[in-house]
Parts: structure tokens; sequence; C-alpha cells
């Protein structure tokens, strides 16, 4: 099942760092950023997870949880969360179930061969489960910031209701 803006997430459970599940529901009434990114330990996921890590107290303050999403391993995540310090948890998505259902497997031409991989990408989870916004196929260089802005306009949002 695709995933659509303005329309609650289909079901999903997957695994993270810390001993963590992360479902559909498991984090209703906060807002749920979800960003996809291809590989741990590699230039532009690495400098990604750092701009994450530096602004992840204004994203706590503005009511949101964070996690990275790859097909890496739990340990590759283990040691890629040590080795960069961050404060949010990974979420090792090794079948590709959550990469299908958010239609981040892209092909992707690699050193002259087709290869399946992720395409960068940040999902944006409401406090009620709905779908807000999605970045697909995104450059780094100022991402973080154009989502915290967007998590911090859901909460003045919030606050007006």
């Amino acid at each position: 099942m695709a995933i659509v803006v303005n329309k609650p997430l289909p079901e999903f459970e997957a695994n993270a760092t810390g001993g963590l599940k992360v479902s559909n529901t498991s984090h209703l009434g906060q807002v749920l950023v979800l960003y996809f990114y291809p590989k741990d330990n590699t230039p532009g996921c690495t400098t990604e997870a750092m701009q994450f890590r530096d602004r992840y107290k204004d994203f706590v303050k503005a009511g949101a949880a964070v996690f990275g999403v790859s097909r890496d391993n739990m340990k590759s995540h283990d040691d890629f969360k040590e080795k960069l310090e961050l404060p949010f948890e990974l979420i090792a998505d090794t079948e590709e179930k959550m990469c299908h259902m958010f239609g981040v497997v892209k092909n992707k031409i690699m050193y002259g061969k087709k290869v399946k991989g992720i395409e960068r990408s940040t999902f944006l989870v409401g406090p009620d489960g709905i779908l807000v916004q999605e970045w697909r196929g995104l450059k780094v260089p100022g991402h973080v910031d154009d989502v915290l802005k967007t998590v911090k306009s859901i909460k003045a949002l919030k606050k007006a209701a």
C-alpha cells in the first residue's frame, strides 16, 4: 500500500536501535520525522545524519520524534549511531518493507551499472498519524532546516486550533 499526503500512514512495524519498535501508531500525539537514506557511513548520509543530530534539540522542542531509516542492519546502525553520537534512533529496514511502502526504492546508475538504491527522502507525519509532507530525491544542504521549519509550523497550527 502506497503512502499519500493528507492520508493516514498504512500499518507498519519496524525495529529501531535502542530496542525500540516503531509503528504507524507508536508516535501518535507527536510529529514523526522519518528520513530515508541510502547507506550508513557514506559521505552524504553522514552529513545528513550530523545535521539532524545538530538540530535534534530543536526538533524535540517542537514536539517531533526523528528516525533515520535505511536497509542497513542493526549492527551497522549501532556503529553508525555511536560513531556520530546520534541522539535519535535508526530503523533497520533490512527487508525493505518500509522502503517499498514509502516508495523510496529506485533504480540508479552507479559506476555504469543499474542498481536498486534508496532515494534520499523525508516524510513528516502529524500528531494524528496523517502524512503531512514529503520531500523526495532531495539534496542534503538546507534540507534539515526546511524540515524543522515545517515541524514548527505544525506546532504553531496546533496551538492556534
